[in-house]
């Protein structure tokens, strides 16, 4: 078996591998219970489309699709950064669950009285 069977054969089952993978992943953002479970499954896209990119790279010879996936991989990274200090800020992070497996309870709004307004000292 030459050197070039056995790169296209390579390529071939890479690409068939990471289609199952995008799909695979695609049902678990759509499915995934919380918002950080989603989060990650975007990355994990990222990550495949990454790699997608790299192998059609490898196949066609072409260099240029290999700065498309570091450009890809920054941003990819930022997003998650993002997102992850969204989930903080709404307090949806798992890390503030009191007890694993128990339900949360519902959010309570907050009554706020009117503003106190100050006056200077001597003022009417």
């Amino acid at each position: 078996m030459s050197a070039a069977a056995i790169l296209s054969t390579s390529i071939y089952f890479a690409l068939a591998a990471l289609s199952l993978g995008l799909l695979l992943t695609v049902v678990r953002i759509l499915r995934g219970p919380t918002l950080p479970d989603r989060v990650l499954g975007l990355d994990m896209l990222v990550a495949i489309a990454i790699g997608l990119i790299a192998v059609l790279a490898i196949k066609s010879g072409f260099n240029l699709y290999i700065d498309i996936a570091i450009a890809l991989s920054l941003v990819g990274f930022l997003a998650t950064v993002a997102f992850a200090r969204f989930i903080l800020a709404r307090g949806l992070s798992p890390e503030k669950d009191k007890g694993a497996g128990r339900p949360q309870p519902a959010a309570q709004k907050v009554k706020r009285g009117k503003p106190v307004r100050r006056t200077k000292k001597g003022a009417r």
